[in-house]
């Protein structure tokens, strides 16, 4: 039966095959032959693209998790080197070549790999678009014709789709961009380190987070206590009931299939170098 499990085992699946686009090298290239000169120029434009030419207002509230004056320092500039049709036709090129580094020139014509792709298509046609502006925008991206591209945009609107259920999730908890993070990282998902560059955070934005999140009973330090920890696991429970409408589409049948068909995807990304361990994406892994 189709359950908040089959979401939660499917993003872990998907993910690394979609956060290529972040990690790979053919995407930084790709960024950089348009004017995204740096990795987060190019992420903050081809993330963001779908929505438009988007100020930093909207960029921090949709992607929830960045400080502010980190997206400041990018977007609205990004739209002064490339338009979101440019940055969008650059996330393809690279993950178009990444795909065919990783896969071999074989494997995107592969029959597993188009009905992968028809399987995943399926399941990004019925993401429900109220409170979901990422994966709402997603939706009207122009699919690529070939199976492994429209295979990589079927899981990401997929996965901003579980995203913007995430934000809600978190918002509904009062639990804002770097307190999330301080969760994340008590529960051994990522680390202080690497969620602090990565998303934009300072000790001292990060210690009042630990504060508020002790006043609160959640930590005690910067460990969870019992009640964070039923308030983590509340989160994601939250998190995997509301990313569950696509695949309740798809069917147990079908999910069971895409996820077979995924596996192999997933270990030869990870294979390939492309998912970097402890990343911040926090993904589980897909045993």
């Amino acid at each position: 039966m189709t359950s908040p499990g089959t979401a939660r085992r499917l993003w872990a699946l998907a993910e690394p095959f979609h956060a290529l686009t972040y990690f790979a090298q053919e995407c930084r290239d790709a960024a950089g032959q348009v004017g995204l000169r740096g990795f987060w120029n190019g992420y903050f434009a081809q993330r963001a693209a779908p929505l438009g030419a988007v100020g930093p207002q909207l960029v921090t509230a949709v992607f929830h998790n960045f400080a502010p004056d980190f997206v400041a320092r990018r977007v609205p500039s990004i739209w002064a080197e490339v338009t979101p049709a440019a940055a969008l036709d650059a996330r393809v090129i690279g993950v178009d070549a990444a795909v065919r580094r990783v896969f071999g020139e074989e494997w995107i014509k592969v029959e597993e790999t188009v009905e992968a792709s028809e399987l995943a298509a399926a399941a990004a046609a019925a993401v429900d678009l109220p409170g979901r502006p990422l994966a709402a925008a997603n939706t009207a991206v122009e699919v690529p014709d070939q199976p492994h591209l429209r295979l990589w945009q079927a899981l990401t609107t997929l996965r901003e789709h579980r995203g913007d259920g995430h934000t809600v999730a978190l918002v509904q908890r009062e639990v804002d961009g770097v307190t999330a993070h301080v969760l994340a990282a008590a529960a051994g998902r990522s680390d202080r380190e690497w969620l602090m560059r990565a998303r934009g955070w300072d000790d001292a934005a990060w210690d009042d987070a630990v504060v508020r999140l002790v006043e609160r009973g959640w930590l005690a330090e910067e460990e969870l206590t019992a009640e964070g920890l039923a308030t983590v696991a509340a989160i994601e429970a939250d998190t995997d009931r509301l990313a569950l409408g696509p695949w309740l589409a798809l069917g147990d049948a079908g999910c069971d299939r895409l996820a077979e068909l995924l596996a192999p995807v997933r270990r030869a990304v990870v294979a390939a170098g492309d998912w970097p361990a402890g990343n911040p994406i926090g993904a589980p892994d897909a045993d």
